[in-house]
């Protein structure tokens, strides 16, 4: 368990953590999302002890992490996969982790056949392509078999055979009793991949709840219709006050009149449908809506859209 309280970290006369407590508990996958520049970096640092809080306190496992007798064997972290030596083969680089560890050398083997790894074991590391790098990440954050997993942005540089291995790896260590953090910016994945979020904007805590209760609550119901004559679709739905917008797939995405009345209105114009789908917002939409607010950075779309 990781548990944070009131916790707060300064730069000169920048707040970038703000009074934040939360729970990550174990038994589940838990998302932490925040736009660039919310605070999630620097309170992954100070969970791991590599930035001192300005205030306030966190623990993992019931301690503060420098007080561990056996770090890896209780916390494992990737926080950068391009921090490895680049003159060190993969399985030098995780046989000198488990040694000054003491974790048995053979688990140098087992960590490298769960991720992949063993047919470049005894490659270089200033060979790997970055999706490899970040396998070896994930093998050093699994070396000491821990009860605790802290990993940032796990799937960046994977391809998609690498991102279902992930999440498959990272729900059943869920499963099996272990508290899974993970910070990461592909909403889509999250949704898959966690059961709860915490949801942090400019260092504050936004939310803090199941992924499935933070959709409902926040989500707003809209329907998605596609016709051979959209542009004529469109201004019919514009006429009557709807809301519509492009979506991904191709069509339209309609808020404010339901299925119904949008089936409808087609009939009385003559016009044919080929698509007629209520729906509700994904874990993106939801977390964009909520998180954009508190963005540091952001683009002129999104400022003449929140105004």
């Amino acid at each position: 368990m990781i548990e944070a309280h009131a916790l707060t970290k300064r730069y000169g006369g920048r707040t970038a953590v703000d009074r934040l407590t939360f729970t990550v508990r174990p038994g589940r996958v838990t998302g932490f999302l925040g736009p660039n520049g919310a605070g999630k970096s620097t309170t992954l640092r100070v969970v791991l002890g590599l930035d001192t809080p300005t205030s306030g306190t966190v623990t993992v496992a019931g301690r503060p992490y420098a007080e561990l007798p056996a770090p890896l064997r209780t916390v494992g972290s990737l926080l950068d996969a391009g921090g490895t030596h680049s003159g060190r083969t993969a399985r030098h680089h995780l046989a000198g982790l488990a040694a000054s560890n003491s974790i048995p050398r053979g688990r140098v083997d087992d960590v490298l056949d769960l991720t992949g790894l063993t047919d470049v074991a005894d490659h270089r590391v200033k060979g790997f392509s970055l999706g490899m790098n970040q396998r070896l990440g994930i093998a050093a954050a699994l070396l000491g078999d821990p009860e605790i997993l802290l990993l940032d942005e796990p799937v960046n540089g994977l391809d998609t055979e690498g991102v279902r291995w992930i999440r498959t790896l990272l729900r059943t260590l869920a499963t099996q009793g272990r508290t899974v953090f993970l910070s990461s910016h592909l909403m889509s994945e999250m949704e898959l991949t966690a059961d709860h979020v915490i949801v942090i904007g400019r260092g504050r805590l936004l939310a803090d709840t199941t992924v499935r209760d933070f959709i409902e609550a926040n989500s707003q119901a809209h329907t998605l219709v596609r016709s051979p004559e959209p542009e004529r679709l469109r201004g019919l739905l514009e006429a009557r006050g709807a809301t519509v917008r492009p979506e991904a797939r191709g069509g339209w995405r309609v808020d404010g009149p339901d299925a119904a009345t949008i089936g409808d209105l087609a009939r009385d114009h003559g016009l044919a449908l080929h698509e007629l789908t209520p729906a509700r917002s994904s874990l993106e939409d939801v977390y964009t809506a909520l998180a954009g607010g508190a963005s540091e950075f952001r683009t002129q779309e999104r400022q003449e859209a929140t105004r």
